[in-house]
């Protein structure tokens, strides 16, 4: 079963990282041609563009290698057989951002092509996220402040303990004395 796994887990990382080779290339492709459709008389880009071009173009690519090193199959060159399937491309956290930050990336790209440099605006949107997390993951709770701090009060009360049926079976057990209880002494 955990071989099975593997080859799931490789297939999908194959593919995943087919599609981001060609998730490097395409949108640099298709925004040269929207600026030739589209913009012609933004032809050549300006030095600003082209910077903002080269300065959001770096960590893509520095993204794509890492993300590439991380999900590579390694396979037997003799018999093909897998060795190892790479980490899973698919897993939440990190790896799910590295692809968020591409997928900004790509969009600004091709939307400055098509509809100007006024897109790459919202490239904000990936420092704004980061903030966000930090705060509501880091900095809010080390301050004492959480998200759902002034609902819970107006609720009437604190937290209410959440009890499993077996642990409220035991606690009955228990106030009746049942000698297979054995009590705990705070």
């Amino acid at each position: 079963m955990a071989h099975g796994a593997a080859k799931r887990i490789a297939q999908q990382n194959e593919q995943a990282l087919r599609n981001l080779r060609l998730g490097m290339f395409i949108p640099t492709l298709l925004s040269a041609v929207f600026r030739l459709l589209f913009r012609r008389s933004s032809l050549p880009p300006s030095k600003g563009s082209l910077a903002l071009y080269v300065v959001t173009y770096l960590p893509a690519l520095f993204l794509s290698r890492y993300l590439e090193r991380m999900g590579t199959v390694r396979r037997d060159p003799t018999t093909g057989a897998l060795i190892s399937p790479g980490e899973d491309l698919n897993q939440p956290g990190v790896t799910e951002w590295c692809f968020d930050i591409l997928y900004v990336t790509w969009a600004c790209q091709i939307g400055s092509g098509a509809l100007g440099d006024w897109v790459w605006w919202f490239y904000l949107v990936i420092p704004l996220y980061a903030g966000y997390k930090l705060w509501s993951n880091f900095i809010g709770p080390m301050l004492g402040w959480s998200r759902g701090g002034s609902s819970q009060a107006a609720e009437g009360g604190g937290e209410k303990e959440t009890v499993s049926k077996r642990q409220e079976k035991l606690r009955k057990r228990s106030e009746r004395g049942d000698p297979r209880v054995r009590s705990v002494r705070k």
